[in-house]
């Protein structure tokens, strides 16, 4: 005697894509809003860090920008900071740990470029673990995210 399954796609009113954890989305009063505004205004991510240490974007462009100088522990520091920045704004926003964090909310992208910044930070200071890691977290948080930023021009 077999037993219809019905529809597998289905599990009670939700979709297969509605079961797990679902994207975190950061705030809109997120202190990256303020400090990408006023980067394209032209202020320096230096200044703007100083009036908004919580901003992963300010964070990581200060990364981008030791980084491209040669200072790499520097950019790692940087980075690193960043990361921490936003790991707590995500967890004040719901996320537990695990579940997209979607690349394409702009307000997500401070976080998303920290972490891409600390990544490339630790592999060039030898860290190739804390690289590869990174890089699973980083993919598993959006795939296209590492596209994304590395074709996206430096606020």
């Amino acid at each position: 005697m077999s037993q219809p399954i019905g529809n597998p796609s289905l599990i009670g009113n939700l979709s297969a894509g509605q079961l797990g954890p679902q994207p975190t989305h950061l705030p809109e009063d997120h202190p990256d809003v303020e400090a990408r505004s006023r980067m394209d205004a032209g202020e320096e991510a230096q200044d703007v860090v100083r009036d908004l240490p919580a901003s992963s974007l300010a964070w990581a462009v200060l990364a981008d920008e030791a980084f491209a100088e040669g200072r790499q522990v520097d950019s790692y520091a940087y980075a690193r900071v960043g990361y921490h920045r936003g790991l707590d704004a995500l967890r004040q926003a719901g996320w537990r740990g695990a579940g997209p964090i979607p690349y394409s909310h702009v307000v997500n992208r401070g976080f998303l470029r920290a972490l891409y910044a600390l990544g490339r930070a630790s592999a060039a200071i030898g860290e190739a673990e804390e690289a590869a890691r990174i890089e699973k977290f980083l993919r598993e948080s959006d795939p296209e995210a590492i596209d994304a930023i590395v074709a996206e021009p430096a606020v």
